[in-house]
């Protein structure tokens, strides 16, 4: 089967590759009818290199049908329509059973020290040969897999894999009050649907913070207060506009970072990760779990924004191992936090519902870019610097 394989920093191939076969009994085999491109997966192409083989296979945010399935899914035939949610979990220990499946013990990565395995994700997450290919295996799936009806087109259903889920938790950890506000760091698919469901879910004000233009746009079409991190001289500028509109000043009851690791404005951290990715990857991998550090900025940015007594939620992707963190304000000011990796097979019971001919989320029209499988390399460059108006690529095998 053809795949899109990674082989080093901004290096993604679309390859021949062996066709997975059922290995255990609750594994399914699907054929890949659309797969996303995720902003993590930009931390493989740019950042997390250290944690990656050549030839693995890339890929979280699939859907398609299933072909085969194993003696033990009892719940899954051939011919179903499926959404798969880019973590592997069990659905019956007892983290799955608290509502945690990213920290299935089933499926644990215990030799690197995570949580459960993910598709697509490095030898941290399991090396598991990702969705971004013909066809996919998915263990585990006698729980995973998400059925969808047939008929309306995969788009409406996609992003039950990974976006939806994310932004929803996102959402619900912000736990913004009745008659309150949030603001949403990085307009990315992630935080304008952060957006979106904030404001579906009857939340007052909802601020909207990036620095591309169509980003920008995309958010304030739906009804996003959007700030312009480049018309502002500095954070305090920024800060001071949106405290301007809550009231007394305050600032929003919440924010959520739908940024991560990869910041803009944090040149020290920024040197670091690309000294890093210079070093052979067995020495870059310990110095990063020894020593690592993230490019801060929204981080910083959400700390000083958020109202005292408020809530960060925090759903961008971190990986740093020696942060440096500013735990004297966060205690000062009574700052709730919340973050993690979305528990998805918890939420798709709440999204499927507005997933309708209505389509008040507006997936429908999400992804900007549909593009064969074979145009990857390209797809991959053009998200890494936002050519293109480039908001969501979803991918076509």
């Amino acid at each position: 089967m053809r795949a899109v394989t990674w082989h080093g920093k901004r290096d993604v191939r679309v390859e021949t590759v062996a066709d997975p076969r059922i290995e255990e009994p609750t594994d399914a085999i699907v054929r890949i009818t659309s797969t996303g491109l995720c902003g993590s997966d930009l931390h493989l192409y740019e950042v997390f290199g250290p944690f990656m083989t050549p030839g693995d296979v890339l890929g979280h945010e699939p859907m398609g049908v299933v072909e085969e399935t194993g003696s033990d899914v009892p719940g899954l035939e051939p011919g179903d329509r499926v959404v798969v949610p880019f973590q592997i979990a069990c659905g019956h220990c007892w983290m799955c059973d608290a509502g945690l499946p990213t920290q299935c013990e089933t499926t644990q990565v215990r030799a690197e020290g995570m949580g459960a395995a993910l598709f697509g994700y490095s030898r941290l997450y399991g090396s598991v040969p990702g969705g971004q290919a013909e066809f996919l295996r998915v263990p585990q799936a006698q729980y995973g897999p998400v059925k969808v009806p047939d008929g309306p087109p995969d788009d409406r259903y996609l992003f039950l894999s990974d976006v939806l889920p994310t932004a929803w938790q996102a959402v619900r950890y912000a736990d913004v009050p009745p008659g309150g506000s949030l603001a949403v760091l990085g307009l990315g698919p992630i935080g304008e649907m952060s957006c979106r469901i904030a404001l579906q879910q009857g939340v007052e004000r909802v601020f909207g913070v990036d620095l591309v233009p169509e980003r920008l746009g995309r958010a304030r079409a739906r009804g996003v207060e959007i700030f312009d991190l480049t018309a502002h001289d500095g954070q305090d500028e920024l800060v001071a506009a949106i405290r301007d509109r809550t009231p007394g000043g305050r600032g929003p009851d919440a924010v959520v970072d739908a940024v991560g690791t990869e910041a803009h404005g944090s040149p020290v951290a920024h040197a670091q990760q690309q000294a890093t990715g210079l070093l052979p990857r067995a020495w870059a991998a310990r110095l990063a779990q020894k020593a690592g550090t993230d490019r801060l900025a929204a981080l910083h940015l959400a700390i000083d924004l958020v109202r005292r007594g408020g809530t960060l939620s925090l759903s961008g992707v971190y990986g740093g191992a020696a942060d440096p963190l500013p735990l004297l304000t966060l205690f000062d000011k009574q700052i709730q936090l919340r973050m993690g990796q979305a528990n998805v097979r918890r939420w798709t019971d709440d999204i499927l519902p507005l997933l309708t001919d209505d389509d008040p989320l507006g997936v429908d029209d999400f992804a900007t870019h549909h593009l064969p499988l074979s145009d990857a390399p390209h797809a991959y460059r053009m998200f890494q610097r936002k050519e293109d108006g480039v908001g969501k690529v979803v991918l076509l095998p």
